[in-house]
């Protein structure tokens, strides 16, 4: 799942609680797989794509490439039309490898400002505008939006803000974020002179290159103005010398010159495509969409030791209650933190790891749409409507690979009468979470757009052989603080009014952890969900007419809203 923030610290620790054994072996003998979803396929196919030979699957690596390929062979054995590009299972993602060249200049008036000590450039999304030649413009006090300038004096400038706090607050660092919709959307640039407070590790960040799709891939809508961090000193020199407390918003100051340029390398990512065609002449033209994220975040440049980093986060997660809706564990709680490092020591030797495997995130949405994807091949008859299955890549980078699919679909756009997204189904049980248990599911989503999908769900639940799953609806609720509905892949889709459901267990102790392991998962609980997922995509894929659509329509170039 695309990270908001870390639930927990990687705690590398001290003295005093022994972790739980781990229920499963680290590794796992490959078995053929069946029709059927089974925990034992789905044990199989995991520990394959969230072994450490995958190296984290970060999109545009070596490991993800190994885990795409992994999934074409597959939907190759069993027989599913490629549905990507040019004939086959996939479909390329334009990614680079992204960073600023540090010999750019910039200037305001006669004087020169420097990279790094006077402004560091920073990218959010797109292709960032030139400011060669803009005016500069105070835009007022970031955190006061009372103060700032309209957006048709913010067109074309540099709009410079100050970082002023109330009175008795001490200076902190932070960024601006200018998103599509804001008033400063059509600026040229804007900036912030905070660049002196900003922390070592955070600037060590920024001056690392990072993935994004490429400038010539992205259209006019990606455009955003250039995001600057500059010194207290370079806001001065902006305005000639005066300082941002001493001039009104509106303030006109230098023009500013030259460029800062963009250097990119290609990377290899590709979304896996496939369908199972429909059975009905009128109807497989249509398509039920079923989906997962196959990368993750990739590698850590220090190995810690694994053990010693599950106990530590065990208890940390235990402090916050085991749930989300707390407050994260006070440094004064973090430091009674212990780890009995020789009672670990007993059970093995130390475990150095540095491979994020993703085994809930996404591991256990990509395997659990394979076990899908291989019941409806063996099934007969067919469902009427045509299973559209899409595995994205780049969902960690900010949702690029379902970006690229639904902007550039390989079938028609309005021809998907619904996506079902699948992300972390493989905890969830009350050692994970307060109230959890081998019955629950997440849904988000599910009524945003269609009533219709959502009853349909709540009815094919009460309607199964099995006793019925239990659909906890929190992290739909609007304003949720974990954004949960913006942050996974569905929201590609939903942006262009096709109805969606997320189905996940949600977030625990060891999400975005080098501690998201096979050896973890409940499988016997991952197997109930995909099996309710592929019930909920046949039921929908041979109704007598199109789920029907009553929610209003997002705005699909607009900003998500939870």
């Amino acid at each position: 799942m695309l990270k908001a923030r870390s639930v927990l610290p990687a705690l590398l620790v001290l003295t005093s609680v022994l972790a739980a054994q781990a229920p499963l072996p680290l590794k796992h003998a490959p078995k053929p797989t069946t029709g059927a979803i089974t925990t034992g396929d789905l044990m199989t196919r995991l520990y394959i794509i969230a072994d450490d030979s995958m190296k984290g699957r970060q999109a545009g690596s070596e490991g993800h490439q190994m885990t795409t390929a992994y999934i074409a062979s597959e939907l190759k054995r069993m027989g599913l039309d490629p549905a990507g590009g040019s004939g086959g299972y996939f479909q390329y993602v334009p990614l680079v490898r992204r960073h600023f060249d540090r010999d750019a200049t910039l200037s305001a008036g006669a004087a020169a400002l420097r990279p790094d000590s006077d402004f560091v450039p920073l990218v959010t999304r797109g292709s960032p505008r030139s400011v060669d030649g803009a005016q500069i413009i105070y835009g007022g006090v970031f955190t006061d939006s009372t103060t700032w300038i309209t957006a048709d004096q913010a067109r074309g400038k540099l709009v410079v803000f100050s970082p002023k706090l109330p009175p008795g607050t001490p200076p902190r660092f932070f960024i601006i974020s200018i998103r599509p919709i804001s008033r400063f959307a059509a600026a040229a640039g804007v900036a912030i002179p905070t660049l002196d407070l900003a922390p070592p590790d955070y600037l060590a960040r920024v001056h690392k290159p990072g993935l994004a799709l490429s400038q010539s891939s992205t259209g006019p809508e990606s455009a955003a103005p250039l995001h600057l961090l500059i010194s207290q000193s370079a806001a001065r020199t902006l305005f000639g010398g005066k300082s941002l407390d001493s001039i009104a918003p509106g303030t006109l100051g230098q023009t500013l010159h030259g460029t800062v340029k963009l250097v990119e390398e290609p990377r290899v990512t590709r979304n896996v495509i496939a369908v199972l065609p429909g059975s009905d002449a009128k109807l497989r033209g249509e398509y039920v969409a079923i989906g997962a994220h196959s990368d993750h975040i990739g590698m850590r440049d220090v190995p810690l030791d694994h053990d010693s980093v599950r106990a530590a986060n065990e208890q940390a997660w235990a402090m916050r209650g085991k749930s989300l809706d707390n407050a994260e564990p006070s440094p004064q709680q973090l430091a009674l933190i212990h780890v009995n490092v020789d009672s670990l020591r007993k059970k093995h030797a130390p475990r150095m790891d540095s491979v994020f495997n993703g085994a809930d995130d996404d591991g256990s949405g990509t395997v659990s749409v394979l076990e899908i994807a291989q019941k409806f091949a063996s099934e007969h008859p067919r469902p009427r409507r045509s299973i559209l299955f899409v595995w994205h890549t780049g969902e960690e980078l900010g949702l690029i690979g379902s970006r690229w699919f639904t902007d550039h679909p390989t079938v028609s756009r309005d021809s998907i009468v619904a996506q079902l997204n699948i992300d972390m189904i493989g905890r969830g049980d009350s050692a994970d979470l307060q109230g959890g248990s081998g019955d629950f599911v997440h849904l988000v989503g599910s009524r945003r757009l269609s009533t219709e999908l959502g009853d349909l769900i709540e009815s094919v639940n009460q309607k199964r052989e099995h006793p019925p799953l239990r659909f906890d609806y929190s992290l739909d609720v609007a304003g949720h603080p974990e954004n949960i509905y913006c942050r996974s892949d569905h929201y590609m889709y939903a942006r262009y009014g096709i109805p969606v459901t997320f189905f996940t267990t949600g977030l625990h102790q060891d999400y975005h952890q080098l501690t998201d392991e096979p050896e973890y998962i409940d499988y016997a609980h991952m197997a109930r969900i995909a099996s309710f997922v592929h019930d909920v995509a046949l039921t929908l894929a041979n109704l007598d007419h199109r789920i029907v659509v009553d929610k209003p329509k997002p705005d699909p170039l607009g900003v998500c809203r939870q």
